[in-house]
């Protein structure tokens, strides 16, 4: 029995030599120490020895048994050891070396060319006003004088919001000029930015886009004014002091006369071929680009409003930013604005 106690001893600790995980050695110790190992078979034929060996291999057992188990604590703390060893190797780093710095986000065009349209605004006494994006139909459409049957009403054309009666995504600026005027007696000098939401999609339209509109009321307020105003501004929105605008007659609802306003292109300055003679592909070769819808104040918005339009007159206009910030950056699909892919929206 002697050497059978020895022998096990022996053969445990090679395996527990051998064995190269916790769970490993767990197996080893049910194997030898467990319930049903090979010590408890030991410990349970005692009984059939004579007492004096009895004694003398239960001694030597339950020493064998204790040593065997603090063989155990010793290999499990050696596979941690390892472990951690192993871990420095591969995740070693030195911790002396500068970090490295994160990428910071970056202002994105649109955001700046508004930023550079409000101080271009500012210095000719305009405030900024602001207002919902969701908005009532009265301030949408009633108040700006557009009739029930009209098309920009039409549902292929506008968001209508299911749970708000009576409420759109508004589809122009022109509700914060109403809600201004119904708060503030003349004068008004206000330009105001921000989404607008109507049902178009391709290269140059979004369901979602930006857009400024700008309104001046007051006493004598005239087409020399709005005219005044829209040429320079282009001049400076184009950093060029050449710019030319002209105005064809238009039609909108809320203002009367209605006027397009043409500025003359940018890119190739009115002649419709660059300097090496290539056809100018921005205003199709004849030197002009449509750029904004303008006009007086319609009198029947006025009395909206409450404003009588026998003792102050005003205009309006309004133009698309995303297509401006397009025109002046020369970029050639509006998907650009909104994939945020830092690499085009750092060069600005």
């Amino acid at each position: 029995m002697h050497t059978k106690i020895e022998s096990l001893k022996h053969q445990m600790l090679v395996d527990l030599k051998l064995a190269k995980s916790e769970t490993e050695v767990k197996d080893v110790e049910v194997r030898y120490l467990g319930r049903s190992g090979v010590f408890n078979d030991i410990l349970k034929g005692l009984k059939d020895l004579p007492d004096e060996q009895k004694r003398t291999i239960g001694k030597l057992a339950n020493e064998t048994k204790e040593e065997l188990e603090a063989d155990i604590v010793k290999r499990n703390a050696e596979i941690a050891n390892e472990m951690l060893g192993s871990l420095a190797d591969s995740e070693w780093m030195d911790v002396t070396v500068p970090g490295a710095v994160p990428t910071a986000g970056h202002r994105h065009p649109i955001t700046h060319f508004m930023d550079d349209i409000e101080a271009i605004f500012a210095k000719m006494g305009f405030a900024v006003a602001d207002g919902p994006e969701v908005e009532l139909e009265h301030y949408n459409f009633n108040m700006l004088n557009i009739p029930e049957d009209h098309p920009a009403r039409d549902m292929q054309d506008t968001f209508y919001l299911k749970d708000l009666k009576k409420h759109v995504l508004r589809t122009q600026t022109s509700p914060v000029q109403i809600r201004t005027m119904e708060k503030q007696d003349p004068p008004i000098r206000i330009v105001t930015m921000g989404k607008t939401f109507r049902k178009d999609s391709d290269a140059t339209h979004s369901p979602m886009f930006h857009q400024l509109e700008g309104l001046m009321v007051g006493k004598g307020v005239s087409m020399a004014n709005l005219k005044a105003v829209m040429a320079h501004a282009f001049q400076q929105i184009f950093e060029d002091p050449t710019i030319k605008t002209r105005f064809r007659v238009s039609f909108f609802p809320f203002v009367e006369p209605g006027m397009e306003v043409d500025c003359t292109c940018p890119i190739c300055r009115g002649n419709g071929k660059l300097p090496d003679g290539v056809p100018c592909r921005l205003c199709k070769q004849c030197g002009w680009l449509e750029v904004a819808g303008a006009g007086m104040v319609h009198p029947q918005v006025l009395k909206n409003v409450g404003y009588d339009p026998e003792k102050v007159s005003g205009f309006a206009f309004g133009f698309g930013l995303d297509r401006m910030v397009m025109i002046k950056h020369h970029i050639n699909h509006l998907r650009l604005f909104y994939e945020n892919d830092l690499r085009f929206i750092q060069q600005f």
